[in-house]
């Protein structure tokens, strides 16, 4: 939680929560220290969003428990110091009593700033503010070589701060970021327009991208769910200070399920700033039916506490430690499943091409998309700034999100469903997030992930090869 609370603004605060993160960074480097020399280095966290298959790791890891706080609130400069692994929900508390906010909030409340910049985020302002890691105006970095680096734009190291998005901690991990913020007011008034057909949408949501707003309205956010190729919706928030009746997702109400409506009109709905930012979060997207959460019957008595991300993640990582689903599904003589939770872009031309191929393919609803773009102050030329997630500058693509599983089919190789969707994302001039199960091979890998680049920094700032690289990470079971 932020040490610093509503109040945490001044020389004095600032005084009081940078001995409290140097106090953490000492505790880093102890157990930094600590780890036997040519073992791999890595979190001792608890928790994670990461759906990686990975092998159960009892070794000793870097303390980051005291790099959970924010430092800092400057209201006048609209930035935030804030240690690596603050949560994003404990940032956004630090924030809004000031009537401010990141620039992109990720959905879920247990995201930390370090992991949206190492692994990247998105959400519903991406489409004008970019992805997390463009608001960050300077970073500290614990190497694989046990050093503390301070990381800007403009200075010696950087080519490691255009590296570091997308390198999931094989470059090093954040210990500190300085982000810039802006204001909010306290509301957001919603529009949910319906598309019976996925072209109709592709038009609308580029259209909107452009001009930032929509029948005369202004667009502070943008985001959609598509049901089926004759159901989908973009939803275009404005934000607002004028008063009046909010919606509550948090209790019976089911966010995702408000959005749908017969078309005839758009369907308009209010929620406070908070409840928007975390409108996802209470049933996970949709992921909370897997569970019964939405089950009248069964929301009823299920606490409130526990209607979160993190605690149906903890549910997952059950299920994925004993097998109980595949379990359960052979008591009933179905077969196993694979499970598809991924996140990829497209261009925007391209979105509803590949979201007919995927409901064609792959028997997964609803799906989440959310545009993005560069910020302005990326180079508008050809170059691709961001070492390892080479988007263009001035080109807008679709995030598209879907997290389930499919039934594997007999005689199939290891993730044939994930492989396909790679297959297509790559065909379709696409990318996709890291943060799951990934089949390619090395030399694609390479291409589509920073290549010579990435070992250039690897061999800089990790010389001993302590952290593991991107591919052993990303792709290779451990």
């Amino acid at each position: 939680m932020s040490l610093l609370g509503k109040a945490g603004h001044g020389p004095a605060a600032y005084e009081s929560g940078f001995a409290a993160y140097r106090a953490g960074v000492d505790r880093l480097l102890a157990s930094y220290r600590a780890i036997p020399a040519g073992a791999n280095v890595r979190l001792a966290k608890k928790t994670s969003n990461l759906f990686r298959a990975r092998t159960k790791n009892t070794a000793p890891g870097l303390d980051v428990s005291g790099l959970t706080h924010v430092i800092e609130v400057d209201p006048d400069a609209k930035t935030a110091e804030v240690a690596g692994m603050t949560t994003y929900e404990d940032l956004v508390a630090a924030t809004l009593p000031y009537g401010l906010a990141p620039l992109v909030v990720p959905q879920l409340k247990t995201i930390t700033l370090g992991g949206a910049v190492t692994g990247l985020g998105i959400e519903s302002t991406s489409f004008r503010n970019g992805l997390p890691h463009e608001s960050v105006l300077e970073m500290e970095v614990l190497t694989g070589a046990g050093e503390i680096v301070t990381i800007t734009p403009d200075g010696a190291d950087a080519e490691l701060f255009r590296g570091f998005p997308n390198s999931y901690g094989t470059l090093g991990y954040t210990t500190r970021l300085k982000i810039e913020l802006e204001s909010v007011p306290p509301y957001v008034e919603l529009r949910h327009l319906r598309f019976h057909d996925l072209r109709e949408l592709e038009s609308a949501l580029e259209r909107v991208v452009l001009e930032r707003s929509f029948d005369g309205e202004r667009v502070d956010y943008l985001d959609g769910v598509v049901f089926s190729a004759g159901e989908s919706y973009l939803t275009l928030g404005r934000q607002t200070d004028e008063p009046g009746p909010v919606s509550d997702y948090t209790d019976m109400d089911i966010y995702y399920r408000s959005i749908q409506h017969d078309g005839s009109a758009p369907k308009r709905d209010r929620l406070t700033i908070q409840d928007y930012l975390w409108r996802w979060d209470t049933d996970w997207f949709w992921c909370s039916r897997a569970f019964g959460t939405q089950n009248p019957k069964i929301r009823r008595f299920w606490p409130k506490r526990y209607r979160r991300s993190s605690f149906y993640w903890k549910l997952v990582a059950l299920d994925h430690r004993y097998n109980i689903g595949d379990k359960l599904a052979a008591r009933r003589g179905d077969p196993p499943q694979e499970r598809v939770v991924q996140d990829i872009e497209v261009p925007v031309e391209r979105t509803a091409d590949f979201v007919e191929w995927f409901l064609r393919e792959i028997p997964i609803e609803p799906l989440w998309l959310c545009p993005l773009r560069l910020r302005d102050s990326a180079a508008a030329d050809d170059a691709r700034p961001w070492t390892l997630y080479p988007l263009r500058p001035g080109r807008t693509y679709v995030n598209i999100g879907f997290w389930s599983a499919v039934p594997k089919s007999p005689g199939q190789m290891d993730g044939a469903a994930n492989r396909s969707i790679e297959k297509t994302v790559t065909e379709f001039d696409g990318h996709k997030s890291l943060y799951s199960d990934s089949f390619y091979e090395p030399e694609e890998f390479a291409a589509l992930y920073g290549g010579e680049s990435y070992k250039s920094l690897k061999k800089r700032y990790d010389p001993g090869q302590r952290l593991l690289d991107l591919y052993s990470k990303a792709v290779q079971r451990r």
